[in-house]
């Protein structure tokens, strides 16, 4: 078997793409094979050809990722024998491979643990702990790196006994080796201090063994750690103040091994300091060793994550009140002086950034970057001293903003970095607590903002848009609007609201960034339930904002993942759409020429989810603000949608198909004649079509389409004959955990549209399990439901109907016994509110569209406030006394003695 693996593996590096695909189709029908996953690894380990080995190795990664996790609802895709074999295999080949084969195979035993360990491979850490060895660092790397892989999932896992248990037992069998093993690195590190070579791999296990440290004190402080602390703090404070010219990388970018160790270790620190204040009994030295680094660190970008981190400790040691007694006017005004200012300081380095990576700014600026920034660090800094000590920081920051003002005055031209310096310090100043979703929600009570604001800020809104001014100046007024929306009036914000648009016409890419930011962002505000602003107020502007948006976003987009890089235009763009209502119906051929055009071309390459996001959640608002009151035009937008739509779903572009099964549906909806549209219902059999099925992500999307058929025209689909394949794809559905929510919304839309075939479907598909299947507020409405068809109806009197009595008070009574949830009491939405995909949470295989979405209403809405119970009872009491009642077995009525 190795053989034929090997050569498909060679195949698969053909220049010839038949057969690559022959190649990949043969290992894809081959892998589910016992013995496959060994195979596959023994070609790792022995074949002649390194490059064969390599893909080999990536191969076998993919194929655990893929199939190692049991699913539910699926038979194990890896045979009981293989599992075991791989087990007590793999981690000798990973330390024994060459370094790009150990890091795929060293993913693949992470991805093993985070299933099967420890429970079903307990002697994982012991296997580790025995192949570390202080005379091959090559060995070793492989080691530290599976197990910071597999012990750093602690670090975001919630507290319980399990993980505490799982911890203790990592902590007996590694602990101590983990302490001498660093011992021994750390007495390597001393003499080779002058051999880079070895500096830089013994320096790679240190960073490994720091944050395998962190992991092993995340969730609690180990009595090892407390028992050794002195010994590892000398070691931790001696890695802070390494400095080594043999390490020193000569790139200001690039960061050097000493600058990440010493990252990692300000991490654990910031640990101590925050979690185990009081057993962090050198805590006094370690501020004063920061203090050190802070002070005597470049302004090199290279050194921007040690600093950050550094500040970050400093913020944990601030926050606890018992610290106060640290912090003296002298203390305070050295802090400001040493470490604030100067990290608030533009540099070169920014500049350039802001120049020829504008997107990278904006994301470090407004979201903050993974590695983060120095000014984010020092603004935190600001922010956790201004909790104890805010008159003091705020009068000695205002000394400087006076400096920095006055300098900016002086020289406009020549000065402008100062003025900057001065907007950015008074934002972190003035605003205790902001974001970008919600602005200032704590302001400073010793700055008067929109003083400021008039003074500093409108000026420089109000100055020509590609004038003199600096673009950064620019970014940075538009910014302190952003930031201190909520401060202004609606009046004021009205007032500065043309100078705002007017950016939009910017020749710099963050200056109609941050334009289109700030427009979004004060259209997204609130009063009340309502949206603070309406199309009325900002008639004037939106097709000129609108139509603007589209020509920035086509200029910048010479390909597909370009187009779609600045998710900020589409989101902007969808906010005004979403605000002017109707407002956008003369003109609404245009937008959705634009619109389409877009949607064609990210479909070649969908790139940014966040902007895919809003392109259609945009579509939908259109369709729901134009159509909804104006049907005949839904036509128009099916001329300029189902071209783009129908090539999506020809071409298979899974991450679009859900958006386009959403928007299919509420357009369907929309159409006010009886039955289903001849442009549709040729497209209902292919829906049922099970490969569409096989998609997690297309389900609810698809569940909501054919319930607006159902709606519109359930006796056309009974006369095709699609409701047995519907009814099998409910059955489908039911039968899987992940979907049968989903099941029971496509056969609760069967009986609500469906008037045959009423007996058999009520006892063979919808009683049968509805206790165990159901939500709390669906098991609401089916007994209300089911208790108004007892005692309203006739039919269900009938003979034909008596025979289903039994089951229907049956199955009402288990449910009744079912104890209710305690529901959150929604309040009820703005109808116009659109959740932010951040604050929903983007899933790349089903984004829900808000505006297509059904809003709970009819029978749902005017359900809540019932108890079942009571309502149950009381019904079922008044019909025994009626007429109708005479045609029931009276053993029907036995609960209610």
């Amino acid at each position: 078997m190795e053989q034929a693996i090997a050569q498909h593996i060679q195949n698969t590096l053909s220049a010839h793409q038949e057969t690559r695909a022959s190649a990949e189709a043969a290992l894809s029908s081959a892998e589910q094979t016992p013995g496959f996953p060994l195979a596959l690894l023994r070609v790792v380990a022995a074949h002649s050809d390194l490059g064969v080995r390599v893909t080999s190795a990536v191969y076998f990664k993919n194929l655990i990722k893929r199939l190692w996790a049991v699913q539910p609802d699926t038979p194990d895709r890896i045979a009981a024998d293989d599992r075991v074999a791989i087990k007590t295999a793999i981690v000798d080949l990973m330390i024994s491979s060459p370094n790009a084969i150990q890091l795929q195979l060293s993913e693949a035993v992470t991805m093993i643990a985070d299933t099967d360990f420890p429970d079903q491979w307990p002697n994982l850490v012991p296997l580790l702990v025995s192949k570390l060895d202080a005379s091959n660092y090559d060995i070793n790397v492989g080691v530290l790196q599976t197990a910071h892989s597999i012990f750093k999932r602690w670090r975001h896992q919630v507290e319980s006994n399990k993980l505490f248990a799982e911890i203790k037992m990592v902590l007996d069998q590694f602990a101590l080796p983990f302490f001498e093993f660093f011992k021994a690195t750390d007495a390597l590190v001393d003499s080779n201090s002058g051999n880079p070579k070895a500096l830089a791999v013994l320096f790679n296990s240190i960073l490994l063994l720091t944050k395998i440290f962190y992991s092993l004190n995340c969730q609690e402080y180990p009595e090892f750690f407390e028992d050794n602390h002195e010994a590892l703090m000398a070691l931790l404070k001696k890695y802070l103040l390494y400095n080594n010219p043999a390490l020193e990388t000569r790139d200001n970018e690039e960061v050097g091994p000493i600058e990440k160790v010493k990252s990692s270790i300000c991490e654990i620190i910031d640990l101590y300091g925050s979690k185990y204040e009081e057993d962090f009994k050198t805590l006094p030295q370690f501020v004063e060793t920061v203090w050190g680094v802070l002070v005597t660190t470049g302004l090199q970008p290279k050194y921007d994550e040690l600093v950050s981190k550094a500040i970050g400790f400093l913020v944990a040691v601030v926050r606890p009140v018992r610290h106060k007694h640290m912090f003296s006017p002298e203390v305070l005004k050295n802090i400001c002086q040493s470490i604030i200012i100067p990290n608030m300081t533009l540099r070169e380095a920014d500049v350039e950034l802001f120049q020829d990576e504008p997107m990278e700014y904006i994301r470090r600026d407004l979201e903050g970057s993974e590695m983060g920034t120095r000014r984010g660090a020092a603004t935190d800094l600001i922010r956790g001293l201004l909790a104890h000590f805010a008159q003091e920081i705020t009068s000695i920051l205002s000394e400087y903003l006076g400096l920095l003002l006055g300098e900016y005055s002086r020289d406009i031209k020549m000065n402008w970095k100062a003025k900057d310096s001065a907007l950015y310090l008074i934002i972190a100043v003035s605003a205790k607590a902001s974001s970008l979703q919600s602005g200032v929600t704590s302001v400073n009570e010793y700055i008067d903002t929109i003083s400021v604001f008039a003074s500093n800020v409108l000026p420089d809104l109000q100055s020509p848009v590609n004038g003199p001014t600096e673009s950064i100046i620019k970014v940075d007024a538009l910014k302190y609007v952003l930031t201190f929306r909520n401060q202004l009036s609606k009046e004021q914000l009205l007032q500065v609201f043309p100078f705002i648009v007017q950016h939009l016409s910017s020749t710099n890419y963050a200056v109609f960034t941050y334009a289109s930011v700030c427009i979004e962002r004060i259209l997204a505000m609130k009063a009340g339930s309502k949206t603070m602003f309406t199309n009325v107020d900002i008639q004037q502007y939106t097709q000129a904002i609108l139509l603007r948006i589209f020509d920035i976003i086509e200029t910048n987009g010479s390909s597909s993942e370009k187009l779609a890089e600045n998710d900020y235009l589409m989101k902007a763009l969808m906010r005004v759409v979403l605000i002017a209502r109707d407002d956008a119906t003369s003109y609404v051929s245009q937008l959705l020429t634009r619109l389409t055009k877009i949607i064609d071309a990210i479909a070649k390459n969908p790139s940014n989810p966040k902007f895919n996001h809003y392109a259609f959640e945009t579509v939908g608002i259109l369709i729901r603000n134009v159509c909804q009151n104006n049907s005949q035009v839904v036509s128009e937008f099916e001329t300029f949608l189902f071209p783009p739509f129908q090539s999506i779903l020809q071409q298979d572009v899974a991450e679009f198909m859900p958006y386009v099964f959403q928007l299919m549906s509420q357009m369907l909806s929309i159409h006010k004649e009886a039955g289903i549209p001849p442009a549709y219902s040729v497209m209902l059999q292919p829906l049922l079509t099970p490969a569409l099925w096989e998609s997690h992500g297309n389900i609810p999307a698809l569940v909501g389409l054919l319930e607006s058929f159902l709606e519109k025209g359930a006796s056309q689909i009974v006369q095709g004959n699609q409701l047995t394949p519907i009814l099998g794809i409910y059955h489908k559905l039911i039968s899987s955990r992940m979907n049968d929510n989903f099941g029971m919304d496509l056969i609760l839309s069967v009986y609500e549209n469906v008037s045959r075939l009423f007996k058999d479907l009520f006892t063979s598909i919808i009683l049968p399990g509805l206790a165990e299947m159901v939500q709390p507020e669906e098991r609401k409405l089916f007994i209300i439901g089911m208790t108004n068809l007892l005692t309203g109806s006739s039919i269900i009197i009938s003979d034909q109907y008596l025979s289903l009595w039994p089951l229907i008070i049956e199955t009402q009574i288990q449910l009744i016994k079912i104890p209710a949830a305690e529901n959150a009491d929604l309040n009820a939405e703005d109808e116009f509110y659109i959740a932010d995909v951040e604050e929903a949470g983007y899933q790349a295989s089903f984004a829900r569209l808000s505006a297509p979405a059904k809003k709970s209403g009819g029978t749902a809405a005017g359900v809540r406030a019932v108890d079942p119970k009571q309502y149950f009872v009381q019904r079922m009491t008044a019909f025994r006394s009626s007429p109708g009642a005479a045609r029931i077995p009276p053993e029907n009525f036995a609960f209610l003695s």
